[in-house]
């Protein structure tokens, strides 16, 4: 055992690790837009770890769009959330005991049992982490999933080339935003972005670096983007489906292609998206889509490490986070994203 004999949590810790500690749980399934009444914090017990598991006590959570279709009861490439079941998601947290080799009180792990103050998991599902080498709430967004995501998305799936014009929807968010400053640094010829403020398409220009941005809710997309893109774009990077999709494969040049990585416009939809009505195009224009999941390109993970915390170091590549405080905002800041609300990263602070 690894761990203090004594419950009271890492070596010079203030924190006593409680026998009790809260959870939120799914307790309802949304119909449309997810309501707080859906859900519930709830105390549940504090596991003490046995062989091979250690305790955490978490730090820093995530709130994705992904967590929506996992509200819903329907099979998908991840299990939906159970009722009445604590939630789980990215999270970042500090050791408090451990029975795990390699694993001892005081290291801080970026783990998937988020949506809870305290976390008993197999050691083989934590990737220990240091606080000396990136900010923690960093594992969560631009070093962790969430820049992987850009980073596959726009060079492995969408084959980016040297020259290349870029567009990508939701270019504010977490990561939208990492792959139009990736795009800009490995050579593209112009990086267009879209965004649902005008604030936050300030920020895309004159912060990250993007030749053009547009708020869609300011006109039609097709219009905006072919005024954005008067040559016509090759990639297109789709966090949002629905109108987007379609005034893409309006401009696409031939040959183009995009990776569809979300469709925040329909997640919280009761009917379905008209759009696009315009697919006989990806005929003539000989256009690849294609859907992607992080888990398929973790082969990449070395290298992406290292290509972008060099960035991150330099300055090359920025990144904002949207910082709520406490687990009892989880929910209005997962709500909060869903309807944009935030700018780059959405993180809900549980500790400190």
């Amino acid at each position: 055992m690894t761990s203090s004999a004594t419950p009271s949590g890492s070596p010079g810790s203030a924190h006593a690790t409680p026998s009790t500690a809260r959870a939120w749980h799914l307790t309802a399934r949304p119909q449309g837009w997810p309501t707080p009444s859906d859900f519930a914090l709830r105390e549940q017990p504090v596991e003490a770890p046995t062989s091979g598991r250690i305790l955490v006590r978490n730090l820093l959570m995530s709130v994705d769009p992904y967590m929506r279709g996992r509200m819903d009861d329907v099979k998908s490439y991840v299990p939906p959330f159970q009722l009445d079941e604590p939630m789980d998601g990215g999270a970042v947290g500090e050791v408090v005991a451990s029975e795990a080799e390699g694993f001892a009180p005081g290291d801080h792990v970026l783990h998937g049992l988020g949506w809870r103050e305290y976390a008993t998991l197999d050691a083989r599902h934590a990737t220990k982490v240091s606080a000396d080498a990136a900010p923690l709430s960093a594992y969560l967004g631009v070093l962790g999933m969430t820049g992987l995501t850009a980073y596959a998305g726009l060079f492995e799936v969408a084959s980016f080339q040297e020259g290349d014009a870029v567009f990508v929807s939701g270019a504010a968010g977490a990561v939208g935003s990492q792959v139009g400053q990736m795009a800009r640094l490995k050579g593209a010829s112009r990086v267009i972005g879209s965004a649902g403020s005008a604030e936050k398409v300030r920020l895309l220009t004159e912060e990250y670096g993007f030749d053009a941005a547009f708020n869609y809710k300011d006109g039609p997309v097709t219009e905006q983007l072919r005024e954005a893109a008067p040559d016509g774009i090759d990639v297109y990077f789709d966090n949002v489906g629905g109108e987007h999709l379609e005034a893409a494969i309006r401009s696409f040049n031939v040959h183009g292609r995009a990776t569809i990585c979300g469709m925040i416009s329909q997640y919280n939809a009761e009917k379905p998206s008209p759009a696009p009505r315009n697919l006989a195009l990806l005929i003539g224009k000989r256009l690849r889509l294609q859907g992607m999941l992080v888990q398929d390109h973790r082969h990449l993970q070395p290298r992406f490490v290292e290509e972008v915390s060099a960035w991150v170091r330099s300055g090359e590549l920025k990144y904002d986070e949207t910082v709520v405080e406490g687990i009892d905002n989880a929910v209005d800041a997962f709500l909060g994203m869903l309807k944009g609300e935030n700018t780059g990263k959405m993180i809900v602070r549980v500790g400190d």
